[in-house]
C-alpha cells in the first residue's frame, strides 16, 4: 500500500494534494503597465525574470525580488511563459528576432489590430512557441486591485491559455475569446471605440453649458446617472442585432429621433458650439430614415457603417 502522507508539506491533512506553488514567468517591457503587472506577480509570490530596453527601470523590481536579464534572449531562456507588453508591434519584433522561441508560450499584451495579432501569431508559431493575443482593459492603477474590476481578453491557444490560466489571472481578470489570435484585439478595440463615442458625447455636453452660469461639478453626477441609465439600450441593440428584426419594443423610433435633430444643432449653434462630434450620427440616422423604416430604433445605423 502507498503511503500517501510521505511527502504531504507539513500542517497538511493526509491525501489533501500540495498547493501549486506560483508559476515562473519572464516578463518583457517596463513602462507603466509592464511595471504595474510585473509587481503584482512578485506580490504573489511568482519568480519573475524581466527584461526592458532601459535597464534602470528594473532596477526598483530587482529590489523586489525579480531577476534581472541581460538582453530579450536571456529572459526569454529563463522560463516557458513569456509574457510581453512592450510600446508596439515593431518592438515586439525587434526584440523577439533571432531569439529562441521554440517550446515557449509567448503571451502578447502589446495593443493592436486584429491583423496585426494574426500576422504576429503566424510569426510566433512559426518559430516553434504558442501564442495568446491579449487586450487589457484596465489603466495601470487597476492592475492587481480586484476590486477595480481590470480584466485581459485572451484569443489564440487554448492550450497555453489554459495552462497558464492561473497566472494571468493574478494582476487582472481573464477572458478567453477565442482561437482566433485577432479576436482579444477585435473585442478590445470595439469597447474602446464605444468608450470614445461616450466621451465625444461628454465632451459636446460640456461645451455646450461652458459659456453659461452651470456649474460642470455640479452636472457632472448628472452626466454620469443618464449616461449609466442610457446603457440599457446596449442589451436591446444586441437582441435586435442577433434577431434580425429592428422594430420589436421600440420606444423612441428612428422617424421621432431624426425630428429631433434640428433642435440639438440649433442648440449647437445658439451656444456657440460645434456640433462636429454628433453630425456625423445624425447625418446617418438620416439616411437609415431614408433607405428603411421610420418604426425602427437607432440599431439599422449599424448597417450602413459597414463598407
Amino acid at each position: 500500500m502507498t503511503d500517501n502522507t510521505a511527502d504531504a508539506p507539513s500542517g497538511t491533512p493526509a491525501g489533501t494534494p500540495a498547493e501549486t506553488p506560483p508559476a515562473p514567468l519572464t516578463l518583457l517591457g517596463l513602462g507603466a503597465m509592464g511595471t504595474a503587472l510585473a509587481g503584482a506577480w512578485l506580490a504573489a509570490g511568482h519568480p519573475l525574470t524581466v527584461w526592458n530596453r532601459t535597464a534602470a527601470r528594473a532596477e526598483p523590481l530587482a529590489a523586489k525580488g525579480a531577476a534581472v536579464a541581460a538582453t530579450a534572449a536571456g529572459a526569454v531562456a529563463a522560463n516557458r511563459l513569456v509574457v510581453v507588453c512592450l510600446l508596439d508591434d515593431a518592438s515586439v519584433e525587434e526584440a523577439l528576432s533571432g531569439v529562441d522561441l521554440t517550446g515557449r508560450d509567448v503571451v502578447n499584451l502589446v495593443t493592436g489590430t486584429p491583423g496585426t495579432a494574426r500576422d504576429r501569431a503566424r510569426w510566433v508559431t512559426g518559430r516553434g512557441a504558442r501564442y495568446l493575443d491579449g487586450g487589457i482593459m484596465a489603466v495601470p492603477p487597476m492592475i492587481g486591485v480586484p476590486a477595480a474590476g481590470p480584466y485581459v481578453f485572451y484569443s489564440g491557444s487554448r492550450g497555453s491559455f489554459e495552462e497558464h490560466r492561473a497566472a494571468l489571472a493574478v494582476p487582472a481578470g481573464t477572458r478567453y475569446v477565442g482561437e482566433d489570435a485577432g479576436l482579444a484585439a477585435l473585442y478590445d478595440v470595439a469597447l474602446l471605440s464605444a468608450m470614445y463615442g461616450m466621451f465625444a458625447g461628454v465632451a459636446h455636453a460640456f461645451a455646450l453649458v461652458r459659456a453659461e452660469a452651470v456649474d460642470p461639478v455640479g452636472l457632472a453626477p448628472l452626466l454620469s446617472s443618464w449616461l449609466t441609465a442610457m446603457t440599457g439600450s446596449v442589451a436591446a441593440t444586441a437582441g435586435e442585432l442577433a434577431a434580425g428584426d429592428y422594430t420589436r419594443d421600440v420606444v423612441s423610433n428612428l422617424a421621432m429621433q431624426v425630428a429631433g435633430v434640428p433642435t440639438f444643432l440649433r442648440t449647437a449653434e445658439e451656444q456657440g458650439v460645434s456640433a462636429e462630434l454628433l453630425s456625423p450620427y445624425f447625418e446617418l440616422m438620416r439616411r437609415r430614415l431614408a433607405e428603411g423604416s421610420g418604426e425602427e430604433s437607432l440599431t439599422g445605423v449599424i448597417d450602413l457603417l459597414r463598407t
